[in-house]
């Protein structure tokens, strides 16, 4: 709307503002003031001395706003999550009001708006003569100074804590303050609010304040500013309003509160027959707003905004509210809640929205930020299908829970985030109801708990130990269970543990597995949890946890991983929460860890939001994140390559959606309890949980459409991993290092012709385990080593030789088995039949190409012609 032009009463409010309020606006104020002013005690001296005195300069400050949470659509366009405020406002443009709308408002409030200088003079003396004599509480104030008023208590409002212990009290105060003050105070307050009008309407044009006056207004509650209102009581916009809805909008800024039309039962009440009842209320058609709508629609035909057939239309039109709800927090983002609620947290908790915990609250609720997440709902809506089909929200006789976390490999920022449950922060939500807050996939610092054991996807921290110690992944170990027991490396953070002997079961194999000698290759993609224990033998277990920490891995509870105390890490003292996981870690950590394999060792923080725009417009720095290199690239190949076995015929190729991307990943069960699986193309880590959230009922005793809990976690992962390598794709994961893969050959004595105990501790002091098998007849003495296997020559590293005492008793001649291993099964079957071996047993699984990796018996051992020879294959007998 232009400016018009003024009256010459118009001139002098111009006059006051422009000049300057030392000469004219004081003499002038004092002489219409100094009645009333003297009424209060002030004589006339005092009172120009008190208005010159008083601060003259005003900059309003950007209202309070919400803040607001973007997610990127299936098209990558941005859509509101959530938004969260004290005073829910959407700031237009003066373009966004509709001239209906601004005719309404002026009528109502200010007809002479744009011919006044700011201030109207003998209205404020009347207001404040009647302030004096407590006749009234309220003036005529202009729009200007209704303006100046609001910023005023806005002000106010914005130096009370969200979080202060008397929050409503000082609010309300504020209002007093700024609106309500009697006698002395009273005088003093219209005066500043004179003299503040002045100055802004010498700063500001007049649409800029009357675009203020509408964004910094209440209208009932919660509900700030003309477009909040519109959508509010109309759900419409400012630009769209009907003649009937500005009449409302505008009537109702007088008393907000009381005219507002969204309670049906009233706004105030009155004593009808000896009881309450309701006024202002869905029943009397909202009699007091209607009263006041239709003096506006009066104001507007008196001043010819509107025509007289209009005006009758109008005023015999009901008022009928078509509200739409205004709520804010995480709970209006539906599935997207969890995501929601780890943004929110680190809006609370980053320096980066404020210093103190006091400035960041201020800033979620009164900012006016937009935040941009990183969310992808192009993979979040396939998460959030994935967890909801498999996992239901509630089970009989299990708090069971569920979750699924993406993370981009290169960059740390979050995809996907789904859970099983509703989100619920209400008081009697329970998981009992498949309700809950908590963020499964997060750590205690961003909305989840304490974290769940990981199981075996700990492994990993070994495995990148092992290798950077410069070990082979094709190094062979005795991986039996009856092996680990022993004493293990704690060198910098405690005393070496000894494991003691225990039942082959306690090592927690599947299956009841009691192990095997075998490569670190086979040990990983097969999970042998005694096959890590006897790595883990060779190392210190320190250096493991010092691993995971410098992958990015902590506790659930926000703890160092290194810590050894037992309330935080239980069982921190033996090798198991070292190497087999049961540690307490959210998902999202574990992607993050398996995510710095796939990014060529270098680890990226995980990361929810992109941009953050402030209320002006300006970009906020978002917290900073950064990716470091923490593990060489050399050493991060040649764990993808073991790893990629895993995925590839190994414990997690069930969760394979091969779909043309390689993937890398490990399975993690802990005490049947928790089950977790993680997957990685080079772009995209996944990880899934499915378990106890609280209670330890065996996952393995329950079933969700016809599969067992345990097993879950195979079809969620895949079906998340896939939809990610569709969307992001991957490349091929890079060659692993050469002399990481070496094969590992050592010396091996020949022990035959000595003691039982000589030749133990010969082949011990050459680095070999030893085992004793049963005695054998031989030509040699009875308790002398008659035979070992395999026989003396260069062997893998880690292998075990059986030694046979002899029993004194003359042998049968026999013959040696030959060393076939390395051979093709096609070689090794033509080699054992050259030797003498008829009865040749490669089951049918072991293919003719297939690379023989041991025989039964071994290598070295004296047998008969006719015993059957078993062969063992790499690439056969079900592995």
């Amino acid at each position: 709307m232009p400016q018009t032009k003024r009256t010459v009463k118009g001139v002098l409010g111009g006059l006051l503002g422009l000049v300057g309020l030392s000469a004219v606006a004081g003499l002038l104020v004092t002489a219409t003031v100094t009645p009333a002013i003297a009424m209060a005690g002030y004589t006339g001296s005092q009172a120009l001395t008190l208005f010159d005195e008083l601060p003259s300069y005003l900059k309003p400050s950007e209202p309070m706003a919400p803040t607001t949470i973007y997610a990127n659509d299936t098209n990558g366009k941005p859509f509101k999550l959530a938004t969260f405020y004290e005073q829910n406002r959407t700031p237009i443009t003066f373009s966004q009001l509709s001239p209906t709308l601004v005719d309404a408002v002026l009528s109502s409030e200010d007809k002479n708006f744009y011919s006044h200088g700011g201030v109207n003079l003998l209205q404020t003396v009347k207001a404040a003569v009647e302030n004096v004599t407590d006749t009234s509480s309220r003036g005529a104030s202009t729009i200007t100074q209704q303006y100046v008023k609001n910023v005023l208590i806005q002000q106010c409002e914005q130096d009370v804590p969200p979080e202060d212990d008397h929050y409503e009290d000082k609010m309300q105060q504020c209002f007093m303050d700024a609106a309500q003050a009697k006698g002395s105070a009273g005088i003093q307050r219209k005066l500043q609010e004179m003299r503040y009008a002045l100055q802004v309407e010498k700063d500001y044009s007049k649409n800029d304040i009357l675009l203020g006056y509408l964004n910094v207004s209440n209208f009932g509650g919660t509900t700030y500013g003309i477009e909040a209102a519109a959508q509010r009581y109309f759900s419409t916009s400012a630009s769209k309003v009907t003649l009937v809805q500005a009449a409302t909008l505008a009537g109702m800024v007088q008393e907000p509160n009381l005219l507002r039309i969204d309670r049906p039962g009233g706004t105030w009440t009155k004593t009808v027959d000896g009881q309450e009842v309701g006024q202002n209320s869905e029943a009397d058609g909202y009699a007091t707003t209607k009263d006041r709508r239709d003096y506006v629609l009066g104001q507007m035909y008196r001043n010819g905004q509107i025509t007289k057939a209009q005006y009758d239309e109008a005023k015999a039109t009901p008022v009928t509210p078509q509200l739409s709800n205004t709520s804010q927090g995480c709970s209006t983002a539906g599935d997207n809640a969890y995501f929601c609620k780890y943004v929110q947290s680190v809006l609370k908790s980053d320096p980066a929205f404020g210093a103190t915990k006091e400035e960041r609250e201020a800033n979620l609720k009164r900012g006016g930020m937009s935040v941009y997440t990183t969310l992808d709902m192009r993979l979040q809506g396939p998460a959030i299908k994935a967890v909801h089909d498999r996992v239901p929200a509630t089970m009989a006789g299990i708090a069971l829970g569920g979750a699924g976390v993406s993370v981009e490999a290169t960059t740390g920022r979050v995809l996907a985030m789904a859970q099983n449950t509703s989100f619920s922060e209400s008081a009697d939500a329970s998981l009992a109801k498949g309700q809950s807050s908590q963020v499964f996939a997060a750590d205690s610092k961003h909305g989840g708990g304490i974290g769940f054991q990981v199981g075996s996807t700990y492994k990993l921290f070994t495995l990148i130990d092992w290798l950077e110690k410069g070990h082979s992944v094709n190094e062979v170990l005795d991986g039996t269970t009856g092996a680990v027991f022993g004493t293990y490396k704690r060198d910098g953070c405690g005393g070496n543990y000894t494991l003691p002997r225990q039942s082959d079961r306690a090592i927690g194999n599947s299956g009841g597995n009691r192990g095997y000698t075998g490569s670190v290759m086979r040990f990983t993609a097969a999970s042998l949890n005694s096959g890590f224990l006897a790595m883990a033998k060779q190392l210190n277990l320190c250096d493991i946890n010092e691993v995971a920490k410098r992958m990015g891995v902590h506790l659930g509870s926000m703890h160092d991983v290194t810590v050894q105390d037992n309330k935080y890490n239980p069982g921190a003292n033996d090798p198991f929460p070292s190497v087999l996981g049961s540690k307490n870690i959210a998902p999202l950590q574990i992607a993050g860890a398996y995510a710095t394999v796939a990014n060529k060792g270098k680890y990226c923080e995980p990361r929810v939001i992109d941009k953050v725009i402030g209320q002006d417009g300006k970009e906020i720095a978002p917290p900073k994140q950064s990716c470091t290199q923490v593990i060489s690239p050399e050493v991060a190949a040649t764990a993808a390559h073991a790893l990629r076995g895993v995925m590839d015929g190994g414990t997690g190729g069930r969760a394979n959606p091969r779909n043309g991307v390689q993937l890398i990943g490990k399975t993690g069960t802990a005490e049947k309890a928790h089950t977790m699986l993680v997957e990685s193309s080079t772009r995209v880590a996944t990880a899934v949980w499915v378990g106890n959230v609280t209670g330890d009922e065996r996952l393995s005793r329950k079933s969700y459409k016809g599969i067992q809990l345990n097993n879950i976690r195979y079809p969620m992962a895949k079906a998340i991993q896939g939809a990610a390598n569709d969307i992001y794709g991957g490349d091929a994961f890079p060659s692993p290092d050469k002399n990481l893969t070496r094969k590992v050959v050592k010396d091996l004595p020949n022990v035959v012709g000595m003691t039982v105990d000589a030749a133990t501790k010969t082949l011990e002091d050459a680095g070999f385990q030893v085992s004793v098998g049963p005695a054998v007849d031989s030509n040699q003495p009875a308790g002398i080593v008659a035979a070992q296997a395999p026989g003396a020559g260069q062997v893998a590293a880690g292998t075990t030789v059986t030694i046979s005492p002899s029993t004194g008793k003359q042998a049968v001649t026999g013959i040696p088995v030959p060393d076939v291993t390395g051979k093709s099964a096609a070689e090794a079957i033509i080699q054992l039949n050259g030797a003498g071996f008829s009865n040749i047993d490669w089951g049918g699984r072991c293919q003719p190409s297939s690379q023989v990796s041991e025989t039964d018996p071994p290598a070295g051992t004296i047998a008969q012609a006719d015993q059957r020879i078993k062969l063992e294959c790499e690439n056969g007998n079900g592995r």
